[in-house]
């Protein structure tokens, strides 16, 4: 399966002429996703974390043969690449995509292809809900969950530690990223101090069901 037009079509991340990366616009006010993810949390997340990454990544590309690249092939390549370029590539890519999948609009759903596919490898919404959360709480120290569709054309599931994700040439689950929720402490602790698994339950109220079918389409075009 081939990265390179699936990110074309996402275009959550994208480089020109002037090799600088840049973050996209938050798609929703800050307080939008309360009370599930509050305001203050969003704000530090997306304005100085988000924002940290980019700046960063522009100063890891900077000089390097990477910084001609776009942010698939730097996935394509990242075992090569230097850590600080694999940390802030991750780092930035993740954030825009896990904007993406959030919503303040109540009651989305998976299209009617997406929900086939839930239900023949999960069983049920519920119980894909119940795996993603599990896999978020087992997962030690930082990271991120992931509802992918694997070379295989399935769906699957996996965590990835720091902000590595299933596009980078070196991970050990490979394939198309439909959904990610962000399991770093700073994602949740202000309002759910150090309970992970309460955040997991919560961020399905707001999670955008018509971008997950959507990302999901896409993958299985390729």
């Amino acid at each position: 399966m081939k990265t390179k037009p699936f990110l074309m079509l996402l275009l959550v991340c994208s480089q020109g002429l002037s090799a600088q990366f840049t973050q996209k616009p938050l798609p929703y006010a800050y307080n939008a996703l309360e009370p599930f993810i509050d305001a203050q949390t969003m704000e530090i997340h997306y304005s100085k974390h988000h924002a940290a990454y980019v700046k960063n990544l522009n100063a890891a590309v900077a000089g390097t043969e990477a910084e001609k690249m776009s942010i698939t092939e730097i996935f394509a390549h990242i075992s090569k690449l230097s850590p600080a370029i694999r940390n802030n590539a991750g780092g930035h890519f993740n954030h825009e995509f896990f904007w993406s999948v959030l919503t303040p609009e109540k009651n989305t759903k998976p299209s009617a292809d997406l929900a086939k596919a839930i239900r023949e490898t999960f069983g049920s919404l519920d119980a894909l809900k119940d795996k993603l959360n599990a896999a978020g709480t087992s997962r030690f120290g930082s990271g991120w969950v992931w509802l992918y569709v694997g070379q295989d054309g399935k769906l699957a599931i996996c965590s990835t530690a720091n902000q590595d994700n299933p596009l980078m040439d070196m991970a050990e689950n490979k394939g198309m990223p439909i959904l990610a929720i962000d399991v770093w402490e700073h994602a949740y602790y202000l309002k759910y101090q150090n309970k992970r698994a309460d955040y997991l339950t919560a961020i399905w109220n707001v999670i955008n069901w018509n971008e997950v079918s959507n990302y999901y389409k896409m993958a299985k075009l390729k």
